[in-house]
């Protein structure tokens, strides 16, 4: 029983070293690119092995662009899409939270989804996978409140911009804005911006229709939403 109980100790221990060591990871990344651009994520890591395994050369296509050379049409037509106050929350919509928690339940505990601001997309994406559990949840909730204590809503919308995923192996609005429409971020029109936020929920279904199986949304109306509500997002001056 004495060798169990040490066993088991020294085993709990392990676990709280590992996960406070891997805390702390997260922070020292984090306070890096305050300065530093995030040279890949999590996500664009696991589509290219998807997509490449162990080839050299691969369809991956991504670039840096700032924040004052991407078109104010984008910004409002994302933050539509995706988050209409996440220049006012603190990186979580508590009810929203509570919508999705309530769907999940019904639906039993095998998949969270739902109710995440664009700092809770920005931490999935930059760091975990795209297993669905409740741990998964609470690690994502750890890194979303470090990502607004540690950067700025300006940087982190930045970082989103240019990491989020818009179609197969397309990431970041550089990307985008040349894949679909040969024209730089700066460039982009309404009826353009309209169109690459409503890519978001789905974006691979919006590139190629061999993923829109398990995907149930109708682009042309989001982007009809979108473009009618743009007009009422102001943006913070830089």
């Amino acid at each position: 029983m004495f060798w169990l109980k040490t066993h088991l100790s020294y085993f709990l221990k392990c676990v709280v070293f590992g996960i406070v060591a891997m805390q702390i990871y997260f922070v020292i990344q984090i306070a890096l690119w305050s300065v530093l651009q995030p040279s890949s994520t999590a996500f664009q890591r696991a589509e290219r092995w998807r997509l490449c395994n162990w080839h050299w050369s691969c369809a991956i296509e991504s670039s840096w662009t700032p924040y004052q050379k991407i078109s104010s049409n984008l910004k409002r037509a994302i933050l539509v899409s995706e988050d209409d106050i996440f220049f006012q929350h603190h990186g979580v919509r508590l009810e929203d939270m509570q919508k999705a928690w309530e769907r999940n339940q019904q639906k039993g505990t095998q998949a969270v989804r739902g109710g995440s601001t664009i700092t809770q997309q920005l931490a999935k994406n930059l760091f975990l996978s795209a297993e669905k559990n409740y741990f998964r949840k609470a690690q994502e909730l750890v890194i979303t409140g470090l990502l607004e204590l540690i950067l700025s809503k300006q940087r982190l919308f930045e970082i989103y911009m240019n990491a989020v995923e818009w179609g197969e192996g397309i990431f970041g609005v550089g990307a985008a804005a040349q894949h679909y429409f040969v024209t730089t971020p700066a460039a982009l029109s309404r009826d353009q911006a309209a169109a690459l936020a409503s890519a978001l929920p789905a974006p691979k279904c919006f590139d190629k229709i061999k993923y829109c199986r398990k995907a149930s949304i109708h682009f042309p109306t989001r982007q009809a939403f979108i473009l009618e509500n743009m007009d009422r997002i102001v943006l913070p001056r830089p």
